[in-house]
């Protein structure tokens, strides 16, 4: 923070049809107050969707804008900010040339992020927004967010997390993958509806288990379809449409053709084509639930940035609920492959126990703690395939999960963890731990040193310890264990363990048993 008080921060979103920016001032209570707006459209959607590369126009344009965009930060004196960009570079084939000339040439270091990771920050931004919705305190909330490339919806519940998807039918991606059938069709919505609901129908029995009541709508021009509903409800609010005004506009878009959109509403042709695949997105959606309507927070990506930047500036509280959010997440996958819950709780337990006493000695930090805890409650997911090798399972099911929050480098690592948890250890001959980015071999195998002997004082899985301290002596750490039965096999284990552990840590690991009394 700044003598006044106050610093001013920035985010930058490189999304797939607009680059936006927002500069804002936070105080030390965590206020912030948005200085300035900054929007400007980019072909680079259209570029990567149609083609797979972005074309050379169209990163002219980009970089020009975010020079522009650089100066106006200087000019706020702006210190810290985050740039990240979503799917119209994520999955363009020059993705790590264009991000390189846009770093030469605006000085901006813009990090291509995933769909969870997006998710995450858009969620951060709402998440206050989820207790205040019209709901009852037994009922669960929707959250649909339409992005161009995909649409992210979540389940939530009392306020936590249930459970998270992605799928990539998002508005530009559906106009430019169905873009030649409009022509050959005078019905050319219905051939849309009847694709939409080929990549989404099959959330409608996990929907009805969570008994939504109230639907929070993100992205997909949500503010254009709200005034569109004007037309057929003049009282209704900014924030909110209801479902059967919706249903209105959906069958009156039904019934038309972009250009008749275009011309009805007073739309760009383009912005028409992505109006349309957005009102039956949310329709169908909306219809999965019950909910009266649809309500748009309005909240953005760049919002989320905000949030975060402050999160991490001054540790709030909001900073732990995200934290919980991604562990939410995490348990609907062990949920899904059928893990044995209670055996992964009392790892995850021991685990970061054991992380919290070893501090001063592993140096890792609270990123890398939770990268322990993911690992600690998937280790075994992989014996939902075979039993045998199921620790290689593991990494396979975990390497190419959509964890909230959680990058594709952070994803690496929390799998090699798996990985590791069991009989084998890290290896440069081995592919998956010879790949890993520089420096986060250390990492992994600190952790999946913690997640073995955290294992093996449960490989009976009868949960016989029921405390761990740990006390240094030069170069031994003794693991003081407080347990009721006999630890002859969990001893055995933890010894096959030991020399690993001391390999990588630079500490010898004693176990001590000391009796629980009865």
């Amino acid at each position: 923070m700044h003598k006044n008080g106050y610093e001013v921060i920035a985010a930058i979103d490189v999304g797939s049809n607009a680059i936006r920016m927002s500069i804002a001032q936070v105080d030390a209570r965590g206020n912030v107050k948005t200085l300035e707006d900054l929007y400007k459209p980019t072909g680079i959607g259209r570029d990567t969707f149609a083609t797979g590369r972005i074309q050379a126009a169209s990163l002219h344009d980009l970089c020009d804008t975010l020079v522009g965009f650089s100066r106006v930060m200087k000019q706020y004196k702006v210190r810290h900010y985050k740039a990240v960009s979503t799917s119209g570079i994520r999955e363009a084939e020059n993705k790590e040339y264009v991000l390189e000339q846009i770093r030469v040439t605006s000085g901006l270091e813009v990090r291509g992020i995933n769909n969870t990771e997006a998710r995450f920050f858009m969620y951060k931004a709402i998440r206050e927004l989820i207790n205040k919705a019209k709901t009852d305190s037994h009922s669960g909330t929707l959250i649909v967010d339409i992005g161009s490339g995909g649409v992210e919806m979540s389940a939530y519940s009392r306020g936590n997390l249930k459970f998270t998807e992605y799928i990539k039918v998002g508005s530009l991606r559906l106009s430019e993958i169905l873009a030649g059938l409009e022509a050959k069709t005078l019905d050319f919505p219905q051939v849309m509806e009847e694709f939409i609901d080929s990549k989404i129908s099959f959330f409608t029995p996990l929907l009805s288990q969570a008994r939504i009541k109230s639907f929070i709508g993100l992205g997909g021009g949500l503010r254009t379809i709200i005034e569109m509903c004007r037309a057929f409800d003049s009282s209704a609010g900014q924030n909110f449409v209801k479902s059967d005004t919706l249903k209105r506009l959906y069958l009156k878009i039904c019934g038309m053709t972009t250009s008749q959109i275009a011309k009805e509403f007073k739309l760009a042709q383009n912005d028409a084509e992505v109006l349309m695949s957005s009102v039956i997105l949310f329709h169908n959606f909306l219809n999965m639930t019950d909910a009266e309507g649809i309500y748009a927070p309005m909240s953005s990506l760049r919002h989320g940035l905000l949030v975060d930047m402050v999160d991490e500036l001054l540790d709030t509280p909001g900073r732990h609920e995200a934290i919980g959010d991604i562990i939410s997440s995490v348990w609907y996958i062990g949920e899904k492959y059928f893990i044995d819950e209670e055996h992964c709780r009392y790892i995850e337990k021991h685990s970061t126990s054991i992380f919290d006493q070893m501090g001063k000695i592993h140096r890792l930090g609270q990123r890398e703690r939770l990268y322990l805890q993911v690992a600690s409650i998937l280790h075994d997911i992989g014996k939902y395939i075979n039993p045998n090798s199921h620790d290689v399972h593991s990494y396979n099911i975990i390497r190419f999960q959509d964890i909230l929050g959680l990058s594709e480098r952070e994803l690496d690592i929390i799998a090699n963890i798996a990985r590791y948890h069991s009989h084998e250890i890290p290896s440069q001959t081995h592919e998956n731990y010879r790949m890993l980015e520089s420096g986060d071999g250390i990492i992994v195998s600190k952790l999946a040193a913690i997640l073995r002997v955290a294992e093996a004082l449960d490989i009976s899985h009868k949960r016989k310890v029921k405390g761990i301290e740990l006390q240094v002596w030069e170069r031994t750490i003794n693991f003081n264990i407080w347990a009721s039965e006999d630890m002859l096999l969990e001893e055995w284990n933890f010894t096959g363990n030991a020399a690993f552990f001391e390999e990588v840590m630079g500490y010898r690991p004693v176990l001590k048993q000391r009796r629980v009394q009865l």
